[in-house]
């Protein structure tokens, strides 16, 4: 009996995490350019809308665990792979430098 709670508990919440990751990766990719996509030379904003949008469907409507970590893997390209390269390619990136810079400039190392 406790088991059977904990396992429903456990199934909850990873279907809870799935849905919210994959919710946030289809409104990310509805925000973004059409064309930073071919900017940043990644598959088009059609294909990740159906990609992501198959994968919400999936977690409100389809109780597979195989299909819901295929279509958490989907949300974790996107976010790992996919929104950098949008990010950098419509100027929401780092402003420039590297990781050394500092406020007033450039750290050389007390030099």
């Amino acid at each position: 009996m406790l088991r059977a709670g904990f396992d429903f508990t456990l199934w909850l919440v990873l279907n809870l995490v799935f849905l919210v990751t994959s919710v946030t990766a289809l409104i990310m990719a509805a925000l973004a350019r059409k064309d930073a996509y071919t900017a940043a030379d990644k598959q088009t904003k059609n294909f990740w809308l159906i990609i992501l949008g198959i994968t919400v469907a999936v977690n409100l409507f389809v109780s597979v665990l195989f299909l819901s970590i295929a279509g958490l893997i989907a949300s974790i390209v996107f976010f790992v792979d996919v929104r950098p390269a949008l990010a950098q390619v419509s100027g929401g990136g780092r402003k420039g430098g590297s990781s050394s810079d500092g406020p007033y400039g450039p750290y050389n190392g007390g030099r």
